[in-house]
């Protein structure tokens, strides 16, 4: 016999139908993966330890049933292998497909009875006589023509075992939606309703050139040149209640036909084609006035609106499931699946069964409870503008309501559209057309945070380092801070990564030097540097916006000012709200008089920064650490030095070494309260503090860790230069570390700076994200001067015997904190800045905080 082949689709449930012994078992292993196939024998064994077991019946199809619904739910192809002859048992697996919008696919192995007898004979745990198979048989024979109208949508009926033997291959056909292989770029337009002049001037704004064509080739009268191997995807709803759905038709029809264009159906497009069918519908809402514009059109042309309209497909999934688009939306576990449930979701969306007082259904919000990966862009519904909320986006914009007609532009996500020339059609519900910004719908559901979005243990996807681990005890943590000293949650769009210092040195009297950062930099093959003075001062991020509306636009937040600023913890740094008033006004004129929001073409910034004076946030630290011991320690030592010179004069003795001890403590004590004295000052007033920004970390539509250090130096200059008494440009040194003579100008840079009072520099990769030898490369590596770590590990670190114990530091924990925090900060602006809902930012921001709660040693 001739090989033949089956094909199914490729997420289904098949179901293998056939009497004990006729060999679905072994039809499974040939032409099915192991993982793939659910047996009741097997299930049997696993609830009971014998396969043969029929009192474990249920156990074993309950949870052959619960395994099948995980592998649906998760896209997987799932073979069931068991006898099946019954209706009552084939329902529920046609109840699962259904379920999870997959199709349920029967394959039936019909092998004479008495060959089945033999088979059981020739196996000793088949001892059940031959009245069982004669039974099975029996309803076999009876299901074989019930089958299609249980559910199964695709049958194969097998009847003897040459035929089974003649199977070669099942081959599995992607379902029509499936264009996950297809990654664009994209411009989706939303729904046009027959506004064909509208639509020929987006496409033209788009880039696409429309020529007019001979109809007679198949084309309906058009040419269409695309942009840069761009494509159109249409949304659907492309007739009625508009002046030219006939136009519209054909150009949409010649675009899909040359391979320029996708459309999914929408709701009116599928009541056109039933009349064209000649179904009874009713010519309502605007159908009418498309069949009246169709009367001109010849029977061919009609013939053929109903087959493209027939053909459509109800959503695709683009670029390896990035993208969806449907008509009226589709939620997550619907993506890429083929069932009924599915294709009407995709057309009417979802309603609650009521109606509002313009006798319209009040559908569904599936938006706001949207958590899916994939973006997906959908109409349906008008509105103003076009409106985002969960990574998802409505762009029917309602131009034959006199609104616009929409595109959006993929992978950029960058809107444009065009003005309605009229109101073609007053809309049921009113709708404000005055509206001029993205409905940003996303701040309303915002206002609160699901708590299990930020708690227990999390895998956090990021894009430089793959996946973060954040762990319970530590989510816990993050938690309590957040929610007890926070500012407002919305502001927090970033927090920064901790930084790890440099090896320690391996010179005397020297715990960090600049030698061992250039070392490091140099052994990961990074040639260039940027070396920045390090600011003893409080790491502070700051968020400032243009004016008060484009906080409300754009963060939801109204009544709080034009920004603020917080801490690396999340925390306020101010608590005097007047003084923040005069802060980040003086801040915003700064901006304003760079030209910064013209420029970047943005509504607000987000700033990486030092806040100076160190006393003006770490006062209670100071009056309760640093200057207790300090005066303490001098106190003491003074008293004790007195008393050591006394008994030094009537030459006891060993006294000598004593006081060469003491007195040495009493000046490492000096030098300990000189150190963290450089640091403070008093604050009465706004022109007493100093802001050190070294990074422009984001504007609308752009996180700049694309750019160079040197840039973001030039740009922070720009805006220093705007107001020199608050502001402080950050000095800088470039320099390759291959070049003895730029290593020895800076090393000679930092030991100036460091012996007058300074912390010590920050070297970081002249690109700002930089991969090495091992990957990605730390981000920024601090070196602190000698008198600095004096604050930090005590007043006699310095001393010979602790020297030798600090230098047995250990740095790879602090590095690996400082690599993954760093990941998860960047990749929460990228996400804000993508418009993604907010618990997701929060998710790398909480992660952040999270992550500063491991054990890592904090004097690194």
């Amino acid at each position: 016999m001739v090989n033949t082949e089956l094909k199914i689709p490729e997420l289904s449930l098949v179901v293998l139908i056939g009497i004990s012994g006729s060999g679905k078992s072994s039809f499974a292993k040939k032409h099915f993966r192991e993982t793939e196939i659910l047996s009741s024998d097997k299930c049997r064994g696993i609830v009971s330890d014998d396969e043969n077991n029929q009192e474990a019946t249920d156990d074993a199809f309950e949870l052959l049933h619960y395994i099948a619904a995980k592998r649906l739910k998760n896209g997987l192809l799932t073979v069931v292998d068991a006898t099946n002859v019954q209706a009552e048992a084939r329902k529920p697996l046609v109840q699962l497909a259904k379920d999870y919008h997959c199709l349920p696919v029967a394959i039936v192995l019909d092998v004479p009875e008495k060959v089945c007898d033999e088979r059981n004979k020739n196996r000793p745990d088949r001892n059940f006589g031959s009245h069982v198979t004669r039974q099975q048989r029996v309803q076999l024979r009876r299901s074989i023509k019930k089958l299609k109208g249980e559910g199964f949508r695709h049958i194969f009926v097998l009847d003897s075992v040459a035929k089974i033997d003649a199977v070669a291959t099942i081959n599995r056909d992607k379902l029509y939606n499936d264009k996950k292989d297809i990654k664009g770029p994209f411009d989706i337009i939303g729904d046009i309703h027959g506004c064909f002049t509208e639509l020929t001037e987006l496409l033209t704004n788009l880039g696409y050139v429309i020529n007019p064509a001979d109809e007679s080739q198949g084309n309906f009268g058009f040419k269409v040149e695309t942009p840069e191997d761009r494509k159109v995807i249409f949304l659907g709803d492309l007739v009625d209640r508009g002046p030219d759905s006939p136009s519209v038709l054909k150009l949409v029809m010649s675009m899909v036909n040359s391979g320029a264009a996708y459309c999914v159906p929408g709701n009116h497009d599928m009541k056109l084609q039933r009349y064209l069918n000649g179904n009874d519908v009713q010519l309502k809402h605007g159908l009418a006035l498309t069949v009246e514009q169709l009367k001109g059109e010849s029977d061919h042309f009609l013939n053929q609106v109903k087959d493209f309209l027939y053909g459509l497909v109800s959503h695709y999934v683009f670029d390896g499931g990035r993208l969806v688009v449907a008509h009226a939306g589709l939620k997550e576990e619907m993506h890429g699946r083929g069932s009924g449930a599915v294709r009407s979701f995709c057309m009417f969306g979802e309603t609650t069964g009521e109606t509002d007082e313009f006798g319209l259904p009040v559908r569904f919000n599936w938006a706001s409870e949207y958590r899916g990966k994939a973006m997906v862009v959908y109409g349906h519904t008008p509105v103003p503008v076009a409106q985002w909320l969960n990574r998802t986006i409505d762009i029917d914009t309602g131009c034959v309501f006199g609104g616009k007609l929409t595109a959006l532009r993929y992978p950029e996500e960058e809107l444009v559209s065009v003005d309605a020339k009229q109101v073609y059609m007053e809309p049921a519900r009113p709708l404000n057309w005055k509206a001029n910004e993205p409905l940003n719908q996303q701040h309303e559901h915002d206002d609160v945070l699901d708590i299990d979005d930020v708690t227990g243990k999390r895998i956090i996807s990021t894009r430089l380092r793959n996946n973060v681990t954040v762990r319970e005890e530590n989510s816990i943590a993050a938690l309590e801070v957040m929610s007890r000293f926070a500012l407002n949650p919305k502001w927090l769009i970033y927090l920064p990564p901790t930084m790890s210092p440099s090896e320690t040195s391996e010179l005397d009297g020297y715990l960090e030097h600049p030698m061992e950062a250039f070392k490091y930099f140099k052994s990961q093959g990074v040639e260039k540097v940027v070396c920045e003075e390090k600011h003893m001062g409080s790491r502070a991020i700051l968020v400032i916006c243009k004016d008060a509306e484009s906080v409300r636009s754009r963060f939801g937040i109204e009544h709080e000012g034009i920004g603020v600023c917080y801490t690396r913890t999340g925390r306020n740094f101010f608590t005097d709200p007047e003084l923040e008033i005069q802060f980040m006004d003086r801040i915003n004129k700064a901006l304003t008089k760079a030209d910064v929001w013209e420029r970047f073409q943005t509504d607000w910034v987000c700033l990486d920064a030092e806040l100076m004076p160190w006393s003006a946030k770490a006062q209670a630290l100071l009056k309760d650490q640093y200057a207790s011991v300090g005066a303490a320690a001098s106190a003491a030592l003074c008293n004790v030095a007195d008393v050591l010179n006394q008994t030094a004069n009537r030459n006891v003795e060993g006294v000598t070494e004593l006081l060469q001890k003491y007195s040495t403590k009493k000046e490492m004590i000096a030098d300990y309260t000189n150190a963290y004295r450089n640091y403070c000052w008093p604050v009465n007033g706004v022109d007493d503090y100093k802001l050190a920004p070294f990074h422009l970390l984001a504007t609308e539509g752009a996180v700049h860790v694309d750019k160079d250090h040197a840039w973001h130096m030039r740009e922070i200059g720009l805006i220093c230069e705007q107001d020199s008494q608050l502001l402080l440009a950050t000095p800088h040194k470039i320099i390759d570390v291959n070049n003895e003579a730029d290593v020895h100008e800076v090393v000679n840079w930092w030991t100036d700076l460091t012996e007058k009072g300074g912390e010590g520099m920050v070297v970081k990769p002249y690109d700002f994200i930089a991969s090495g030898k091992k990957g990605l490369v730390q981000p920024a590596i601090k070196c602190r001067g000698k008198e600095y770590l004096r604050i930090i590990y005590g007043p006699e670190y310095s001393a010979s015997e602790n020297m030798i114990r600090f230098k047995s530091r250990g740095l790879s924990g602090k590095r690996s904190l400082a690599l993954r925090e760093f990941a998860l900060g960047v990749e929460s602006l990228e996400r804000f800045v993508r418009r993604e809902p907010l618990r997701k930012v929060h998710e790398c921001v909480f992660g952040v905080l999270a992550l500063e709660s491991e054990e890592i040693d904090p004097r690194l």
